[in-house]
């Protein structure tokens, strides 16, 4: 019984002996089988480094890349068919041009509509300067009666000043006519006496005045027809100014009610990356406009009441109305005041002899030092701050195309569109 189960443990063990021996020669084949693989594909890759050279690296400067000139054709660049800078200059005039035809494409359609543009614009400028007296009185009044009480202030002013200079000169112009001739009877005697190689001919000026007087009527007798209808016309031009004036004072009464929100509405409308620009230049180009509206109107008051009060004193015919133009003629730069000293020198002439002439000519000239060496700069400050010369030529500029309204309005244009481009324009330096 034990010799049994002995020959079965040994039995056993010879047949895990055996098939250990056949795993461990069954993992030797695959492990040389494998290898053998391995060493035919590192045989492949490892041929061509026996029979080539590796290739040489030459090594190349940077290039730059061709000019945006230059034309790029099949991975060729090929040198262009004019200079750069004559392609540069071209780019350029064209832009130049374009820029013309949008700008004589905008002063066209004014030219078309010039009595809503004139509206306009009188209406910004009474909105600058109402703008102040509105919100002051806004603090205790409702915003329409605030509105509609400057108005009212506004219009009252005026109606009392254009009634002053209409009773003045319609009392004194009989004494006028008189003054006038009188002081030609003494401009005559004064060149008379300084011994001039010329004189002024009295009795040819009185003569010739009273044949313009008979000629003049004669022309009125055969020509009244064409007169009426020059009646008519000029009647019609007073309807398209009334016109104008209303529609002037009901956007006047807008702006200053709501002119804020209407602003904010026209920026919502815009592009949100562009509301913030265009909001800043607006504020630039209004905080100009409005400045110098307001100072232009406190430096021309200065000067007229002054100009009054200056010529009333030397006992000038027709003060205050010669005050009024002196006022008007402020807001024409380089011109304005001195048309307005030699019509009041012409007055002085006439009426009190060339002393107070010249004393009126030199009384107005200390009134325009004061004016622009204190009055301008305290006021108005920088909001103007233009060169003489582009004053002259804006204001010769604007006679020229749109006569008396267009050198008014010139200046305040220029300088609004000199702030703004101000505003946008950033330095290559800080870009």
């Amino acid at each position: 019984m034990s010799e049994k189960p002995q020959r079965q443990s040994t039995r056993l063990i010879r047949h895990s002996r055996a098939l250990v021996t056949s795993l461990s020669q069954g993992a030797q084949r695959l492990g040389s089988h494998t290898a053998a693989r391995l060493k035919a594909r590192s045989g492949t890759q490892a041929a061509p480094r026996h029979h080539q050279a590796p290739p040489r690296v030459q090594w190349t400067p940077p290039t730059r890349p061709p000019s945006s000139s230059h034309r790029v054709l099949n991975g060729t660049t090929r040198k262009p068919l004019v200079p750069r800078w004559l392609a540069q200059a071209g780019v350029g005039s064209w832009a130049i041009i374009g820029v013309i035809i949008v700008i004589s494409a905008v002063v066209f359609a004014i030219a078309q509509a010039t009595p809503v543009f004139v509206a306009i614009f009188i209406a910004l400028l009474l909105t600058a300067i109402l703008n102040p007296l509105t919100n002051f009185l806004s603090r205790w009044l409702n915003r329409w009666l605030a509105v509609f009480a400057s108005l009212l202030a506004f219009i009252g002013t005026f109606v009392a000043l254009m009634t002053l200079v209409i009773t003045s000169i319609a009392g004194q112009w009989p004494n006028l006519l008189v003054e006038v001739e009188n002081g030609l009877v003494k401009v005559s005697d004064l060149v008379s006496h300084l011994k001039l190689p010329f004189q002024i001919p009295i009795n040819d000026l009185t003569h010739l005045n009273e044949t313009l007087m008979s000629q003049g009527k004669q022309f009125l007798a055969s020509n009244w027809s064409g007169l009426l209808s020059e009646t008519v016309a000029n009647v019609s031009s007073a309807a398209v100014v009334a016109s104008v004036l209303v529609l002037a004072f009901f956007i006047t009464i807008f702006f200053l009610h709501s002119g804020s929100q209407m602003w904010t509405w026209f920026v919502a409308l815009l592009p949100y990356h562009r509301r913030a620009v265009t909001n800043r230049a607006a504020q630039a180009g209004w905080a100009t406009f409005s400045g110098y509206a307001r100072g232009t109107m406190l430096v021309a008051g200065t000067d007229g009441l002054f100009a009054a009060i200056f010529l009333q004193i030397l006992g000038v015919p027709v003060a205050p109305a010669l005050g009024i133009l002196v006022f008007i003629g402020a807001f024409i730069p380089l011109i304005g005041a001195p048309t307005a000293m030699i019509l009041a020198m012409i007055v002085a002439l006439a009426a009190k002899g060339i002393v107070t002439a010249a004393i009126v000519g030199l009384g107005i000239a200390l009134i325009g030092q004061i004016e622009g060496h204190i009055l301008q700069p305290l006021i108005m400050g920088h909001q103007v701050s233009l060169h003489p010369v582009v004053v002259g030529i804006g204001v010769m500029v604007g006679t020229f195309t749109a006569g008396l309204l267009g050198a008014i309005i010139a200046i305040p244009i220029i300088s609004v569109i000199w702030s703004i481009f101000s505003e946008l324009y950033v330095p290559r330096e800080r870009a």
